[in-house]
Order: structure tokens, then C-alpha cells, then sequence
């Protein structure tokens, strides 16, 4: 009884103690299979890089902002390609800065209080800070205006988000100045001796005219072929330093089921937007019945010829307004198309903007009542540039005061200028010359002047239904029920024999980064990927991923880690080259036979079965035969030679190749190298900043998580 008791009175305690024993046992499980650490935030540390941690944020913000810079030079879409490329850009860009910074703190590199102030407000401004302060009638560098942006960033009234960002700023510069230093000391130790300069002179001037006889490769079938473990060990060992990779990647075939729109869902598709083309015609508000009824939620916008479709270009300016076109296709959608409106407007709008952050200015109506403001002092007789000097956090325009190119009713403000936002616009062109508004867009609240508005054409106003041709929930669920039929059947021993056996056809994804987020006519493809960097070989997925319209079932087949890869790694890639070696050791064997009593190429080729061919004016520098590719080998061992004496066979990149010299034809002396020297130079320092950072790169010690937490 007395056991009894104690375990009555104790049996919520000892359950407690079970249950979390068991909790924490399946945690701990977790971590492990899954490669994380318990007592450590590995999501939040993007790698180690010579023991320094680099947390994910700090990625993701020069990331964002790298993004943020190219969606507004480019005006592009993100795309995962295009994501997957600023990914990379930011990676090397964080990458070099770190290692940078290191070698810069070791050599004491710093910028003085006297260098910094003589780069700001100095006679000779740095060249970043010279650009902010332009005139923007002449474009040259405006003291004037420097001196007031720093009396004004000085004074107690100065913005501190401003302030803010002009600090930000400066550090940026003085940072970029010590790259600077750091980069010229190394360049200044590059030296070009007058043996060298010579050198480059003689190989691009000295002229060698020959005949050769080649045998191709490619004169044997590779059927004809039989390569040895000692063919490919033998290829392997003299090129083993071509084989370095530079990171880790990863190699997977994939089964794709296809689950896009069929013609019975594209059919459907098509009557039900073809019903609503009488509803359209009749439509009285052409903006609220495409918000209503379109699967884009295009504003309407007028639109200058040349802007639309062009299945509907000529077609919208040559028709009265309420003509409806449709359905027809377009970019995987049915559409329906109405010309809501027809007018003549300003060919172009010349405007000055003052940009107020609703972030900085302590939300939207604040920043909409600061710009208010802002607009009755200039009516009351302030400088609109000086205005925006002070006030604008646009600081691109604000050294301008203020200054927007002329853009058109598109808000286009030409060839690689970038695109005006769509608030923007349509405010500055319903004003008229002269008038101050208020509009809010993506940005922010701009207050704008309409300088001056020219031309005159026709524009119209397009009002756009669509509906994207997608498959039915019918015909994903055939698909993906076939795909996870086939990954049930799966074991790690039968995924080629359950493929023939459904008459499926592996694909391949070879070598792919742990950063991609795309596959070979894939996008967004990222899950795929993290999983392989996650699964070891022969891995099959424990799920259907799904990427756009297909439904993938995976399996990894090859890991290549970072560094020297052995030969299996490369047997694959390397076998043409291989093939090669060996047939150019039975054409070698052909041409040895016909050199022997041979006293002429002529009479080399012949016996060889092959033609004689001249070649003359070669130079060193360009190893290019005529009617060959570059064959620097042979053309290597062409400078090398005597003249009208028979060669030796030289395997060259396309066959085995015998020659003869017939002479060379020198340059005039070389009496003033000074030029030959500065030429090589200019290309060492055009090259010199990506050699230094690839030298810092590869001596660094870098655990990159890239491929788990991105």
C-alpha cells in the first residue's frame, strides 16, 4: 500500500518527467537528421568566413537593397533567374568586402580627419560626393549647392532621417577610399620588364608562314574505340589541376508530370471569358468591371501608339471608342479588350519633385501634410530647389533641384533612364504648366511642379480582362495521384526499372549550385534544390515537389564537393578528351610511318592520306590555322621550330598535325619599349582588383551555409 501511495501521489511528476524526457529526445533527433545544432541559431548564420560569423540579416538587406537598386535601373520583372543572379551578386559582394576589411585592418589602412574633411568640402571633393552636387544646367560640379546641403545637414533643423543617410553615406565613401589605398599598394608593386615587353612585341608581330598536313580525330569512330582504366587515369593525372571545383554542387534526375492546362481546360477557359464580352460592351465603369472581373488588375492608363499589344496597336487607334476585341490569346491568358477612352495629350511633361517619405515623416498623412506645406512656402515665393535640398529624401534629384527627365504618357523617360511611376504620371499630366500637386506613390508623397509640357498625340485608354490558361483542379489531381503512384513504388534499387516500366524518361540537372533557384527549363525550382544539398546519394524524394505547372519525382545521383574532384567525379566529362589521346596515338603512329624515308610534307601527306596545306602570316599572339580552331599547341611548337625541316606529330585540339616552317618573317627592332611596357600594364591593372579579390577568395577559409538557409 505504501508504494501504491507514493506512486498516486507522484505520478503526475513522473509523467511530466516522461513526457519531456521523450519531447526532448525527439528534438535532439531532429537537430541531428536534419544537421542543425540545438544550442545554436544555424538559420540565422549565412557562413563563417576566417571565423567570422555573417548573420543572414545582414545578407538580406544588401540584398533587398541590391534588388530594390535593379528593379528601378531596369524596370524587369524579378524573375527566380534574375534572383538567383543578384543572390550571387550580393554573395561576392559581401564575400570581398569582409575579406577586404581584414587585410586593410592588418595593414593599418585608415582614412585621416584631414583626408576625410579634404574629400568632402576639400578643393577637389571626392568624386562620389562631386556627383551628388551638380549644376544641373551645365552638369559640373556646383560648390554652391555642396556648401548648402552641408550648412543645412549641420543646423538644428536638419532631418535626422537625413542626416541619417548622409552619414551612412560618407562611410560608404571613406570605405571605398580605403579599398582604394589597399588596391594601389598592390598594383603598385606590378612591374613590366623590358624582356617581357619584348616578348609581347615579337608574338603579336613576328610572322611565320608553314604547310601542314593534319589527320582529324575525328577520321576514327569512337565505336571504333576502347578506352582503359589506364586511358583515363593516365588523361586524369596530367590535367588533375583542371579539375578543381570551385564549390560544392550537385547532380539529380528528376520524373516530370505534367499537369498544365489541357485542351478541354483551355476550352472551358475560353467560354468563360467569351461571356463576359457582352457584359463589357455595355459596361459603364470599364475600371471597376476589370477589377471585378480580370485576373490582372491592370489600371487603366492612356497609352501611346506603339505601348500596346501588338495584336491591338493599330487595331485600338483605328476604332471608335467602346470596341470590344475578343477573346483572343496572349502570354498564356484569353483576354478581352475595350477602348474606354480616346484622347489628345502632351507628347512629353518636364517636372521638379520633392520626394517625402511617409516612413521618415512618421506615417502617410504626415508626410502628405508635410509636403502641403513645403507646397505654400514655395507659393509664397521659396527656391523649389532649395526645397528639395533640404527636404527631399530623393537625393538624386534633390542635388539637382529637384530635376526629373521629361518622361511620356507611359511614364518612359527614354533609353535606359527608367520608367516614372503610374501616380506620378497621370498627376503630371492632368496638371497644367506651372501648377504645384501632390501625389502619393510606391515611394512615398511627391510634391511636383509641372515645368513645361510639349507635342501633342493620341493616346488611348485600353480596359484589359484576362484569364490565364490554367489547368483544371481535375487535371492536377491526375497528375500529381500519377506521381505519388510512382514515388510509392519507388526503392533506392528500382527507380530506372519503374521509370521504363510507366514509359518515363529521367531527366538530368547536372552540377547545380546550392544557390540555384531554377533548373533547365524550371523556374522556381528552390525547394528541389535544398533538397538535394540536404539528401545523400541515391536519395529519393520523400515527397512530390512542385515547380510551375509539372509535378517532380528525385533522385540524387552525384555529389562533387569543393576542391580537387577525383576521377570518377570527372570519368564522364572527360571521356571525349580521352577518346582523343587515343586516337591521336594511333594518327600518330600513321604519321610516324609516312615521315620515315619522307622528305617533303607533300610526300608526308600523301602517303598519310591526307593534304598538304599552306598557311601563311601567323602570328604568336592569335594561334588561329585557317579553316582549324585556335591550335596553340601546334602553332606553339611552330615558333619553336627550324625552318624547312620536317616536324614531329603534334596532337593538336582537333587532330594530329606534321609541318614545315617555310620562314619567318621579323618585325622592325624594338628601340622604345616605353609604350610596349605601359600597354602590358594597363592590362595587369584592368585586371588587377578581380585578381585580388580571387586570391583572397581562395586563401580563405569559408563555410558557406548558403544552399541550407537561402
Amino acid at each position: 500500500m505504501g508504494i501504491m501511495g507514493f506512486l498516486r501521489d507522484r505520478m503526475g511528476k513522473i509523467l511530466a518527467f516522461f513526457i519531456g524526457f521523450a519531447l526532448l529526445a525527439f528534438i535532439i533527433s531532429e537537430v541531428v537528421r536534419s544537421g542543425g545544432s540545438f544550442f545554436r541559431d544555424d538559420n540565422n548564420q549565412l557562413a563563417v568566413v576566417n571565423g567570422e560569423k555573417v548573420p543572414l540579416d545582414k545578407f538580406n538587406r544588401l540584398f533587398d537593397q541590391n534588388t530594390n537598386q535593379f528593379k528601378q535601373q531596369s524596370g524587369q520583372a524579378i524573375s527566380g533567374q534574375i534572383t538567383s543572379y543578384i543572390q550571387e551578386t550580393t554573395w561576392n559582394q559581401l564575400l570581398s568586402d569582409l575579406l577586404l576589411k581584414k587585410e586593410i585592418e592588418k595593414l593599418g589602412l585608415v582614412v585621416g580627419t584631414d583626408e576625410s574633411t579634404a574629400m568632402v568640402s576639400g578643393n577637389s571633393p571626392d568624386p562620389q560626393i562631386a556627383s551628388q552636387f551638380r549644376d544641373p544646367q551645365t552638369g559640373s560640379f556646383d560648390r554652391n549647392r555642396l556648401n548648402q546641403a552641408l550648412s543645412y545637414l549641420a543646423s538644428a533643423k536638419a532631418d535626422t532621417a537625413q542626416k541619417n543617410q548622409w552619414a551612412q553615406f560618407l562611410t560608404q565613401v571613406f570605405e571605398a577610399k580605403q579599398k582604394t589605398k589597399y588596391v594601389t599598394m598592390v598594383t603598385n608593386g606590378l612591374y613590366v620588364n623590358s624582356l617581357e615587353a619584348n616578348d609581347d612585341y615579337q608574338a603579336k608581330n613576328k610572322l611565320v608562314s608553314f604547310k601542314y598536313a593534319t589527320l582529324d580525330y575525328a577520321s576514327i569512330p569512337d565505336s571504333k574505340i576502347t578506352l582503359t582504366d589506364a586511358d583515363y587515369s593516365a588523361y586524369y593525372d596530367a590535367h588533375k589541376a583542371e579539375f578543381k571545383n570551385p564549390q560544392e554542387t550537385r547532380t539529380f534526375e528528376y520524373i516530370s508530370f505534367n499537369a498544365a492546362a489541357s485542351k478541354e481546360d483551355s476550352a472551358a477557359i475560353k467560354t468563360d471569358i467569351t461571356k463576359l464580352a457582352d457584359s463589357l460592351k455595355v459596361s459603364t465603369n470599364d475600371s471597376l468591371f476589370v477589377q471585378i472581373n480580370s485576373e490582372t488588375k491592370t489600371p487603366l492608363a492612356f497609352q501611346k501608339k506603339g505601348t500596346l499589344d501588338p495584336k491591338l496597336d493599330t487595331l485600338m487607334f483605328n476604332s471608335a471608342k467602346g470596341f470590344v476585341y475578343g477573346p483572343y490569346v496572349s502570354n498564356g491568358s484569353y483576354k478581352l479588350a475595350k477602348l474606354s477612352d480616346v484622347k489628345t495629350t502632351f507628347d512629353s511633361v518636364k517636372t521638379k519633385h520633392i520626394l517625402i517619405s511617409p516612413q521618415t515623416a512618421g506615417g502617410l498623412d504626415k508626410a502628405i501634410a508635410k509636403a502641403d506645406s513645403i507646397k505654400k512656402l514655395i507659393q509664397g515665393g521659396k527656391s523649389f530647389a532649395d526645397m528639395a535640398n533640404m527636404y527631399s529624401t530623393d537625393r538624386a534629384s534633390a542635388t539637382k533641384g529637384g530635376d526629373i527627365p521629361a518622361f511620356d504618357v507611359n511614364g518612359a523617360m527614354g533609353a535606359g533612364q527608367g520608367q516614372i511611376a503610374a501616380e506620378y504620371t497621370n498627376a503630371a499630366f492632368k496638371a497644367k504648366k506651372g501648377d504645384l500637386v501632390i501625389a502619393t506613390s510606391q515611394f512615398g508623397v511627391h510634391l511636383i511642379e509641372v515645368e513645361d509640357q510639349k507635342g501633342s498625340i493620341k493616346v488611348v485608354k485600353v480596359a484589359l480582362v484576362d484569364k490565364p490558361i490554367q489547368a483544371s483542379s481535375k487535371t492536377q489531381t491526375v497528375a500529381y495521384s500519377k506521381a505519388q503512384k510512382f514515388l510509392a513504388s519507388l526503392t533506392k534499387d528500382n527507380y530506372d526499372a519503374e521509370a521504363a516500366k510507366e514509359g518515363l524518361k529521367p531527366r538530368n540537372a547536372e552540377d547545380v549550385a546550392g544557390t540555384s533557384s531554377s533548373l533547365p527549363g524550371l523556374e522556381n525550382a528552390r525547394d528541389v534544390v535544398r533538397w538535394a544539398y540536404k539528401a545523400d546519394k541515391g536519395d529519393i524524394s520523400d515527397k512530390v515537389f512542385t515547380v510551375g505547372d509539372q509535378y517532380l519525382v528525385t533522385r540524387l545521383t552525384e555529389i562533387k564537393p569543393k576542391g580537387t574532384l577525383s576521377l570518377d567525379a570527372v570519368k564522364k566529362q572527360i571521356k571525349p578528351a580521352v577518346l582523343n589521346e587515343v586516337k591521336g596515338k594511333q594518327l600518330d603512329e600513321k604519321f610516324q610511318a609516312a615521315l620515315n624515308g619522307a622528305s617533303s610534307i607533300d610526300q608526308v601527306a600523301q602517303k598519310a592520306g591526307t593534304k598538304a596545306v599552306p598557311v601563311q602570316n601567323i602570328v604568336f599572339a592569335n594561334p588561329i590555322i585557317p579553316g582549324q580552331s585556335a591550335e596553340y599547341k601546334v602553332v606553339g611548337s611552330v615558333f619553336g621550330s627550324q625552318p624547312n625541316k620536317l616536324s614531329k606529330p603534334v596532337n593538336g585540339a582537333q587532330g594530329v598535325f606534321v609541318y614545315t616552317v617555310d620562314g619567318f618573317t621579323n618585325p622592325a627592332p624594338l628601340t622604345n619599349n616605353i609604350r610596349q611596357k605601359q600597354q602590358i600594364a594597363q592590362t595587369l591593372l584592368q585586371r588587377a582588383d578581380g585578381l585580388v579579390l580571387e586570391a583572397l577568395k581562395d586563401n580563405a577559409n569559408v563555410k558557406d551555409n548558403r544552399a541550407k538557409v537561402l
